[in-house]
């Protein structure tokens, strides 16, 4: 009995211990790590392909995702998996350490991944990514789901949406289209009477048109933009509100109109190209300043094409050789869009044109053609007129020098710059009373007439002529005549004094005699 008690204690020491020890082994990290491997590799009959990553590194594959691993499974790593899979799923993450802060993904594959899901979770630092087909009541839910969006995103669409049969039947409609209606016609009339009747062009066309329709009581129009497609159940149409744009562009046209008018009153010939560089507003006082015809600059031409006539026409300076105009017009292209380009055109026809170049917004470039031959003649017979006068001023033997009321020397002739040799147009600077009776007192004997003749050409209130003898230091003696002119200047003149005055200067001078 004793031996059997024995016995007894024996088997269950022994049972005890091989418990302990599958606990042990069980409890062991790498058996533990092992059997959550298998686990997690389980198929629950819809698997294709799962894959174990211990952070970005493969430690576990089922049969089904062979085809993707090949034979890199011992280099496959999370990077390769997400070139492979990211074009059919995407928002697969960069990394899996996305998926421990955010939690589980499902992510549904496009058309090429055959209706598959992508299932993707952190579990006690393991990532598992699993595909799998979606069950038939998956896929039916997934596409009520999406055809319910559809719907809802269809009939609250902003813009009207209705299906019309071929017949002109509406069909269907969108809570927009149902408005439009209400708001034409009225509450409670019929909404199978179309409401844009004139679809006929667009159907045909393939292509958006702008259609109109009345408002009611007003000479108002409203303007959609009419798209139509060709479905089983009839024309789908969508209309688009334009009325922004109808109003603008009749805003615009009013603008360019009134500028039309404004520019046709203008003297001066301009010409408008726009970004592309074709010409896109004229007035007519250029086709009487370029010869060309309203029809060749109706046609939009370039602006090469646009400068390419007017040389043909001979309104331009004649280049040298075709190479020099080409570089020439894009010289003047590129100063016009910098708005430096200013030039005198002269004619073969001898007229004078001044033409310039500005920039406009949005790369427009604008030209304006003045023709300034009278301005041009006018000041070429007074420039002859000057040099007629100087030339007969050159030839007197009286020594005359002109001062403005400032003060400023504006004239003198040869015998002035023999007699004091100085020439005031060697010299940038202006020559002032107070330089130039500077030099007659260092060229003549001490008098107090060079004080008095500047302070004659400082007045301003009436000035009588008058007239005195002075001395060069050589001995030569000189008569000084001065006189007020025109508009404040004073002349100053110098003479042999063995010449005696004119009579008339007799009687109208004032002697003064410093001797």
């Amino acid at each position: 009995m004793q031996n059997i008690v024995s016995i007894e204690w024996f088997i269950l020491a022994a049972l005890c211990a091989a418990t302990a020890a599958a606990a042990v082994w069980w409890l062991s990290p790498a058996t533990r790590s092992n059997s959550l491997e298998q686990d997690l590799l389980t198929s629950d009959g819809r698997t294709d392909a799962v894959f174990l990553f211990d952070d970005t590194t493969l430690i576990g594959w089922s049969s089904g995702a062979r085809k993707f691993i090949g034979d890199h499974a011992e280099s496959f790593s999370w990077s390769m998996l997400r070139d492979q899979l990211s074009r059919n799923y995407p928002g697969l993450p960069q990394s899996p350490g996305f998926l421990k802060d955010v939690g589980p993904l499902v992510l549904s594959g496009t058309a090429a991944a055959e209706s598959r899901e992508a299932h993707c979770e952190w579990i006690d630092g393991i990532t598992r990514v699993q595909l799998r087909r979606s069950t038939l009541d998956e896929q039916n839910r997934s596409l009520d789901q999406e055809l319910t969006t559809l719907r809802a995103a269809v009939h609250q669409a902003p813009y009207p949406v209705w299906l019309q049969s071929d017949e002109g039947e509406i069909t269907w409609s969108n809570l927009a289209y149902d408005d439009l209606i209400q708001k034409i016609r009225g509450r409670g009339s019929d909404v199978a009477e179309p409401l844009f009747s004139e679809l006929d062009q667009p159907k045909t066309s393939g292509k958006p048109e702008r259609i109109s329709i009345p408002l009611p009581e007003s000479t108002k129009r409203l303007w959609y933009n009419i798209s139509t497609t060709e479905t089983e159940a009839g024309w789908l149409c969508h209309a688009v509100d334009v009325n922004a744009v109808v109003d603008a562009e009749v805003a615009q046209r009013n603008f360019v109109q009134t500028l039309a008018k404004t520019f046709a009153q203008l003297s001066i010939g301009l010409a408008i190209f726009d970004r592309n560089r074709q010409l896109v507003l004229f007035n007519p006082v250029l086709v009487d300043l370029t010869a060309l015809s309203p029809d060749f600059l109706s046609s939009r031409p370039n602006l090469m094409s646009f400068f390419d006539r007017l040389r043909d026409q001979r309104m331009m300076p004649e280049p040298k050789n075709y190479s020099s105009w080409r570089q020439q017009m894009e010289d003047l292209l590129k100063a016009a869009a910098e708005g430096n380009y200013q030039e005198t055109w002269s004619l073969p026809s001898g007229s004078v044109y001044s033409v310039s170049g500005r920039p406009h917004p949005d790369g427009a470039i604008a030209f304006l053609f003045e023709d300034i031959t009278a301005e041009v003649s006018l000041t070429r017979q007074f420039r002859s007129e000057l040099e007629m006068g100087q030339s007969i001023m050159d030839q007197m033997d009286e020594a005359i020098a002109v001062f403005a009321n400032d003060g400023t020397m504006t004239f003198s002739n040869t015998a002035y710059h023999k007699l004091w040799k100085m020439d005031p147009d060697a010299s940038f600077a202006k020559v002032s009373i107070m330089d130039a009776s500077r030099v007659w007192q260092d060229t003549c004997d001490p008098t107090p007439a060079w004080g008095e003749i500047r302070d004659f050409v400082a007045a301003n209130d009436t000035r009588e002529p008058w007239w005195t003898k002075v001395k060069l230091r050589d001995g030569t003696p000189m008569m000084c005549k001065v006189s007020g002119i025109q508009n404040g200047a004073t002349m100053v003149s110098f003479r042999d004094p063995d010449l005696s005055l004119p009579r008339a200067d007799q009687e109208r001078f004032t002697i003064a005699d410093h001797s």
